[in-house]
């Protein structure tokens, strides 16, 4: 009965010691878990203009003195509320797959900012920011002809005046009018930011602007677009539906085509404002 009641015993302590042990782990995976949610949370901190989205490892992003049209672009803010793209109507776009983060710059209340016209806008507001006004000026696709900023606000310099005479020109003009007035790229591996992804078809085509470029030490190069479409909606840098490890950056190493979450382009689509 003795040695029966001393393996009872030593069974018992075993027992217990066991359970200590797994509550003690517990209580450490509990820790482990809390500390990996706070470090996803941080790693879903929202950014606050473009140049905050990180570059791929090892690459560097291009750099630009501040009164370029790539700094510009480089350091256009984010929405941080949220991550819904609002067509002008403010309803939700249909497709909410196609955005890593969106651009902080009105849609307007008009079917008219779509995409081509978010290429002329971002162009627009970086020479209204720098005073160039003189240098404002886009193409009626009616006559191929270019109507000045300078000739529209009659001296009238208010950023009001300056959306008005925006949507004046996103009425008359289009991929087409716009890609007669661009130069054309001949060699992608040149690509820069403030560059153009253009496509005129029929009925319609597409564009997208470079908002950002970065190069590693081998000379490898990716660079990232963003795009407004069609209803108008606000404009948003793309996500790579082919390569997450490095989304929303594109290597220009892309082959035949570059597929894009709502567009395909080829090397030869790439233009550039004169």
């Amino acid at each position: 009965m003795k040695t029966i009641r001393q393996l009872t015993k030593r069974i018992l302590n075993l027992v217990t010691f066991a359970c200590f042990f797994l509550i003690l782990f517990s209580c450490i995976g509990n820790q482990n878990s809390q500390a990996f949610a706070q470090i996803q949370v941080q790693e879903k901190a929202w950014y606050k203009n473009i140049s905050e989205i990180p570059v791929p490892l090892n690459y560097v992003r291009e750099k630009n003195d501040t009164t370029t049209f790539g700094y510009y672009l480089q350091h256009l803010p984010l929405k941080t509320d949220n991550n819904t793209v609002y067509l002008y109507n403010k309803t939700p776009k249909y497709n909410q797959s196609a955005q890593f983060v969106i651009i902080k710059i009105d849609v307007g209340t008009q079917d008219l900012q779509q995409c081509a016209d978010a290429v002329m806008r971002l162009r627009g507001e970086y020479l209204f920011n720098q005073k160039k006004y003189n240098e404002i000026h886009f193409n009626f696709l009616s006559d191929g002809k270019p109507r000045y900023y300078k000739d529209y606000c009659k001296g009238d310099h208010s950023f009001k005046k300056f959306r008005s005479y925006m949507n004046y020109i996103f009425s008359y003009a289009n991929t087409a009018s716009l890609k007669k007035e661009l130069n054309k790229v001949d060699d992608i591996k040149n690509i820069k930011i403030g560059d153009v992804l253009i496509v005129s078809g029929n009925p319609y085509g597409h564009a997208v602007t470079v908002v950002d470029v970065a190069k590693n030490i081998e000379g490898k190069i990716v660079f990232m677009i963003a795009q407004s479409y069609m209803p108008a909606q606000e404009i948003h840098v793309l996500k790579n539906p082919n390569d997450s490890e490095i989304s929303p950056w594109y290597d220009i190493d892309f082959g035949d085509v570059l597929q894009t979450p709502e567009w395909t382009f080829r090397k030869e689509d790439l233009y550039r404002f004169p």
